[in-house]
């Protein structure tokens, strides 16, 4: 998540402190239930994601579409889960992998 925020140029203290909150959550919820392990690194993106929401608005913004207004990127699957990947909200193509964001 820390990669996906320093390609998009938004690895300001608010948003690694986001992170950092997230984590703490996840940390503690994974420790509740440690066969949800695998559902962590989407979840906190999730989190992150609308924790930025709030404040800088949509994130990440998809790349790849030239037309129409911009929109957002989301993580699929939608509950977390193993390899979780960023998703265009338009086209429901798979953008990137999580951690894998390209630079504008």
């Amino acid at each position: 998540m820390l990669a996906d925020l320093t390609a998009r140029k938004l690895a300001t203290p608010h948003a690694v402190s986001a992170l950092e909150d997230a984590c703490d959550s996840r940390q503690w919820w994974a420790s509740q239930w440690p066969e949800g392990a695998v559902f962590v690194a989407g979840l906190v993106a999730q989190d992150v994601q609308d924790a930025l929401l709030e404040s800088v608005g949509r994130w990440p913004v998809c790349l790849q579409c030239d037309d129409g207004p911009p929109h957002s990127l989301y993580i699929q699957p939608d509950l977390g889960g193993p390899d979780p990947v960023w998703v265009c909200e338009e086209t429901g193509e798979i953008a990137a992998a999580l951690g894998f964001l390209q630079r504008p």
